[in-house]
């Protein structure tokens, strides 16, 4: 005989053989098994005769104990991953400074030339003839 006794819907179970963990989900007291869930998520049962010859140690609740389970909201694992208190509440919202992207240019609009292409780094020579000219 195992050493938990009656097995207890909610309750974490190590099997000890195995090293696998399990939450006991269910009893059906018609059919006598106990219906139980692993860690992984899998559903499986076990009958009430094999209950008792199973190496069992109850085990403490894992600490991320959601992973098998797909309907879990945030508000029912019983923290808060901010840990805010009524005081953060009430403080007023700061807005974020907006930061220029990498791309964006930070000269004044009006020191800006006007087609947007800057000017030459080596100038302009408008009095050196094109050579379309210099050919005739």
């Amino acid at each position: 005989m195992n050493s938990v006794g009656r097995p207890e819907i909610g309750q974490w179970y190590l099997h000890q053989d195995k090293g696998e963990m399990f939450r006991v989900t269910g009893l059906d007291d018609e059919s006598r098994t106990i219906e139980i869930q692993n860690f992984d998520g899998d559903i499986d049962e076990i009958d009430a005769e094999s209950w008792d010859t199973l190496p069992l140690e109850r085990a403490a609740e894992p600490e991320d104990w959601t992973g098998p389970v797909d309907d879990v909201e945030v508000d029912d694992l019983g923290y808060s991953a901010t840990e805010m208190r009524g005081a953060d509440w009430e403080a007023p919202l700061q807005p974020f400074g907006t930061q220029p992207e990498a791309w964006q240019d930070e000269t004044p609009e009006e020191e800006r030339d006007a087609e947007g292409e800057g000017t030459p780094a080596e100038g302009l020579a408008l009095d050196e003839p094109t050579a379309a000219q210099r050919l005739r």
